[in-house]
């Protein structure tokens, strides 16, 4: 069974998740959070107090950013699959113009014109 890249994947859940966390995480909202967390940070620091509270603000911190970081890199991925996929077709068109032909490169085309609505 081959292993197929994840932007080949269609649809899933992780995909979903990832572009969910995409839109969410460039929303007011999460920066508030994050602002949050910052000031929790700092706050136990500046308090003074004990090593478990520090740590679990920086266990906090670090994985909050693991995440993101897994979730954003999939959207990324996905969006740069898409950008390259449209140029490819574009190319393609355009060869087949140049040529004088008319065929599946019109085609491939326009549906991938539509793709970003998929992805």
């Amino acid at each position: 069974m081959a292993v197929r890249h994840p932007v080949e994947r269609s649809g899933g859940r992780y995909n979903r998740l990832s572009e969910a966390a995409a839109h969410f995480t460039s929303s007011p909202p999460f920066y508030a959070i994050c602002l949050t967390l910052v000031a929790f940070f700092i706050a136990v620091h500046v308090a003074g107090l004990g090593e478990h509270w520090q740590f679990l603000a920086g266990d906090m911190m670090t994985a909050v950013t693991l995440l993101l970081l897994a979730l954003l890199k999939n959207s990324e991925q996905r969006a740069e699959h898409a950008i390259q996929k449209k140029l490819d077709a574009i190319a393609a068109a355009l060869l087949e113009e140049r040529e004088g032909k008319t065929g599946e490169a019109s085609e491939e085309l326009r549906k991938t014109i539509g793709m970003d609505e998929e992805v």
